[in-house]
């Protein structure tokens, strides 16, 4: 019987972060015979695996010969942004139940998407439901170690500049090594107001006015909602100047909020005109501002409380089993 073509020239394409298209050249000789393609799809740490054999070891794809290009979608292997290296087989089946099967394909690799709006969306809504009431707050903080504050005075012309966010939180964030900003938090402790006397990230604050960074001159976009295995959810949120060039990346990849009437932190005007601020009492919120921010704008002083360093985010994994700020695709 003559030989299954094996498939040539494999294209990936319409990348997802939980689907692709793969396509492939086949030789027209007893193409008629094929029932079955087998899709061997890895993890790229892995791809020095040995290849299974089909009659051995259960294919982790298998699909029925349709036209090509064939959609790969929502199978338990993908995950965002992750490198993956992919082989095909042709198979016929025969009347025993049994394939007889082609030579491998060459091995081609391909990275996953990040999430896109509509993930984040579906993130965002889980995030909506556990938000909590609405506090008021006045002032944006950013705590970092003495030395941090004297380096932005004396070699960054007095300014906090902007950094590649790292990769904590959702492992499909698509701001996760791509969107520069400065870090800043605006809980308040429910009994007092104030922000917490403790941090994870220094004995020292910068501390201003919210309204210096969060107006009616700036968009509010939703970036990322995590936990790091404890009963915390931290919601990351994203203010860039209108215009700006980190609006325009988000304008492209995050759900916008109206920055009056969203659940995590809105400025709005009471009767006299003066802006007034809210967050959310049941998340920690992670504000990326996406400009510089001079130190005159503010003041640092030494905070009287504990430096928590078990409460630092920095480069922190996300629980992927908890079932209160994860989505079904990915990990």
């Amino acid at each position: 019987m003559e030989e299954l073509p094996v498939p040539q020239n494999i294209k990936i394409s319409n990348i997802t972060c939980d689907s692709f298209k793969i396509c492939w050249d086949m030789d027209s000789r007893s193409k008629e015979r094929i029932t079955h393609y087998f899709i061997d799809l890895n993890k790229k740490e892995n791809k020095n695996a040995n290849k299974f054999k089909h009659k051995d070891v259960p294919t982790k794809l298998v699909a029925k010969a349709v036209p090509l290009p064939m959609t790969v979608r929502g199978h338990w292997f993908l995950s965002p942004r992750t490198e993956y290296t992919v082989a095909v087989q042709t198979a016929s089946k025969q009347g025993d139940g049994d394939y007889a099967v082609s030579e491998w394909s060459e091995i081609i690799e391909f990275c996953t998407a990040d999430y896109s709006t509509v993930h984040l969306t579906q993130l965002m809504e889980k995030a909506e439901v556990i938000a909590g009431r609405m506090l008021r707050f006045s002032v944006f903080y950013r705590n970092q170690n003495k030395e941090y504050f004297d380096h932005a005075r004396e070699n960054q012309n007095n300014k906090m500049l902007p950094s590649v966010k790292d990769n904590s939180g959702s492992h499909g964030s698509p701001i996760s090594g791509k969107l520069e900003g400065v870090f800043f938090s605006c809980n308040t402790e429910f009994n007092t107001g104030k922000p917490p006397q403790d941090s994870p990230y220094g004995r020292y604050r910068f501390q201003l006015p919210a309204e210096t960074l969060f107006s009616p001159k700036t968009n509010l976009y939703f970036a990322d909602f995590y936990c790091m295995y404890t009963a915390y959810h931290y919601v990351i949120l994203v203010i860039a100047p209108k215009g700006s060039p980190g609006d325009e990346f988000c304008k492209q990849r995050l759900p916008a909020l109206d920055i009056g009437d969203n659940r995590f932190m809105t400025c709005t005007e009471d009767e006299d005109g003066q802006l007034v601020f809210h967050h959310a009492q049941d998340v920690i919120l992670e504000v990326i501002y996406t400009d510089p921010v001079d130190l005159s704008l503010g003041t640092v002083a030494e905070i009287s409380g504990h430096q928590l360093m078990s409460m630092s985010t920095v480069n922190a994994k996300k629980d992927p089993s908890c079932k209160t700020c994860n989505i079904s695709v990915g990990r």
